[in-house]
């Protein structure tokens, strides 16, 4: 009989975030929505809004909204990015001819565009998150420095930062962080990486879990791959404090994820789950489609990140409204399939009552 008791680190995590479960729906930039949010909040985990494309007065209106539909904590999610960016103009230009060919083979009227910025500004958000004060603030792509550290915690806004490796973990623990994020191989969408080249840091979650715990004093969050109750209680016994799933959240209702999109997810097969660099310029995880497979063999020679990811958001758009999810980003974790189309607060019901039975057959 195997008697599994959370330690005491996974409690006191629990209990610092106010909320009532040990479960955070990923911060999904471009899919979340204040209605997502606040359902996963209403229902005792803790709803996290993707905030990492959003200009700074969009920040502040989405997290009112949330505000407006639950007074229970939730989290907003950033990528940490310079203010301003080194681009490749010739690869710019080389890119938009490749990208609005293939817009044109497929019967798309939509072309490339030069914006206004690559992307918004990340002090201008951040100031925007001091304003908003969630109850937590989740980073990935790089460390936030010991002064925005520092006025987090007089906010008292929790800091999670994003690691895929054990070094990136100790990093994080040391810039003062409150807990990690474990982003295994298994995660989909964006790569949290900044120590490491991508292909160098994708290691498995539940290889890297126990690594991490070993390595670090401060609760640690399990991502990637997890899809039900008994996910969460592995991830559990293996040190975290928490488990953050993304791709189980894609499926509901209040996802913003484009209709083909969530019915590519269902009949995904886990060998088509791929990193890809040729949507955005930076490596993630996700399907190979049709896009990928035209795309991905000349990921090398694309601008990079944000970049690239500003000159395909049109693009995406329109496949979206078309209904073609074959040439989109169609980000996902590695059990995919294992998704279940329901209302959110329903899902964290399902996920928790999973966890719970999971737990009783330990003790049998």
């Amino acid at each position: 009989m195997f008697n599994h008791r959370p330690s005491a680190l996974h409690d006191s995590f629990v209990r610092k975030l106010g909320i009532q479960h040990s479960l955070i729906q990923a911060p999904m930039a471009g899919c979340t929505t204040p209605d997502l949010v606040a359902a996963v909040s209403g229902a005792g985990a803790l709803g996290s809004l993707g905030a990492g494309y959003l200009e700074p007065q969009s920040m502040l209106d989405q997290a009112a909204q949330v505000r407006r539909l639950t007074d229970r904590p939730y989290a907003i999610g950033l990528f940490v990015l310079p203010d301003e960016f080194a681009v490749d103009m010739a690869a710019v230009s080389k890119a938009r001819e490749q990208l609005d060919a293939l817009m044109e083979r497929e019967g798309l009227a939509v072309r490339t565009r030069l914006p206004a910025r690559w992307a918004p500004r990340f002090s201008d958000q951040f100031a925007a998150l001091c304003e908003a004060r969630p109850a937590a603030a989740i980073f990935a792509f790089g460390l936030i420095d010991t002064a925005q550290v520092r006025e987090l915690k007089q906010r008292h806004i929790t800091v999670i930062g994003t690691a895929t490796t054990v070094a990136e973990a100790r990093a994080w623990a040391e810039r003062g962080a409150d807990a990690v994020s474990l982003q295994g191989a298994e995660a989909g969408g964006h790569r949290g990486t900044f120590l490491h080249d991508a292909d160098d840091a994708m290691i498995g979650l539940f290889a890297l879990l126990p690594l991490a715990v070993r390595a670090i004093n401060i609760p640690v969050v399990a991502a990637g791959g997890i899809m039900d109750g008994r996910g969460m209680l592995a991830a559990e016994i293996l040190g975290a404090s928490a488990s953050q799933l993304g791709t189980a959240f894609l499926g509901c209702p209040e996802s913003s994820a484009a209709e083909a999109w969530k019915q590519d997810l269902s009949q995904a097969v886990e060998h088509r789950v791929t990193t890809i660099r040729s949507f955005s310029g930076r490596a993630a995880r996700g399907l190979r489609n049709r896009y990928v497979e035209a795309m991905e063999p000349g990921a090398s020679n694309l601008p990079a990140y944000p970049a690239l990811n500003a000159l395909t958001a049109p693009l995406r758009r329109v496949a979206a409204e078309a209904g073609r999810g074959d040439l989109l980003s169609e980000w996902c974790g590695q059990a995919a399939m294992l998704v279940r189309p329901m209302p959110a607060a329903q899902l964290v019901g399902v996920l928790m009552d999973e966890y719970r039975a999971a737990r009783r057959s330990l003790t049998v």
